[in-house]
């Protein structure tokens, strides 16, 4: 038979299994035909020519070869680490990209596209994005492959440039599984805390044990049981 006995979770017991959960939720791209590359819950499709020759476009057509999709933004070190990571992969050479950023002559302040939210992570070339001749109102920015810097150009004047799209993925897990998990989690951590409160300063997990229903005496039981026996007949 088996007997439940006391299970004891510690903190960092939960953040391990937390930890095993969040890295089995994975991104799903969008099956529309073209390569999307999944990365921190995001999808990016790097737009290249034949034998991965790079192919350029105006800002417009940029946006139209991703329509539907953003142009790419970039909002974390880690984020560019992966663009510039990858792009000698797919472009052969050195290649500006578009990225997904506008001027807000309102706020006074550059804006991402997808969002319109305000730039929280920037990787500006020296001297910022104050340093430039252009007219905020027709400065755009591309990103450097090789770098990650950022650089302002001329919409209209600005020669083609590289294209990355980008759009958020969804995950592969069903909300039944991640709710399932989660309930587990709770449940976990509710355990742990009674737990502690009746024995505090506990650190051993115990497992589930195993108690056979029938177990057969060892050699000095029996010898003993054969012993009593032996006294009991007259």
């Amino acid at each position: 038979l088996f007997t439940f006995v006391r299970i004891r979770l510690l903190p960092y017991d939960i953040c391990a299994i937390s930890e095993v959960f969040w890295s089995l939720v994975c991104t799903d791209c969008p099956a529309d035909g073209r390569t999307w590359l999944p990365f921190s819950l995001n999808c990016y499709h790097f737009v290249h020519g034949e034998e991965n020759v790079a192919k350029s476009y105006s800002i417009q057509d940029a946006k139209d070869m991703c329509r539907g999709y953003d142009l790419l933004t970039v909002k974390s070190a880690e984020e560019s680490d992966f663009i510039v990571k990858y792009s000698p992969s797919v472009w052969k050479g050195k290649m500006s990209i578009w990225l997904g950023m506008y001027y807000d002559s309102d706020e006074d302040v550059f804006k991402w596209h997808d969002d319109n939210s305000v730039l929280r992570y920037s990787n500006w070339e020296d001297g910022g994005s104050d340093e430039t001749d252009l007219a905020l109102l027709d400065t755009c920015v591309v990103l450097h492959s090789d770098t990650g810097k950022w650089e302002n150009v001329s919409c209209m004047e600005e020669p083609e440039n590289g294209v990355v799209c980008k759009t958020k993925g969804s995950p592969l897990l069903s909300a039944l599984v991640v709710i399932s998990v989660v309930l587990i989690l709770v449940v976990s951590a509710v355990i742990w805390f009674f737990h502690q409160r009746r024995n505090p300063g506990s650190s051993i997990l115990n497992l589930i044990e195993y108690h056979p229903p029938f177990r057969s005496p060892s050699s000095d039981q029996a010898c003993l049981v054969d012993a009593e026996e032996i006294e009991v007949v007259p």
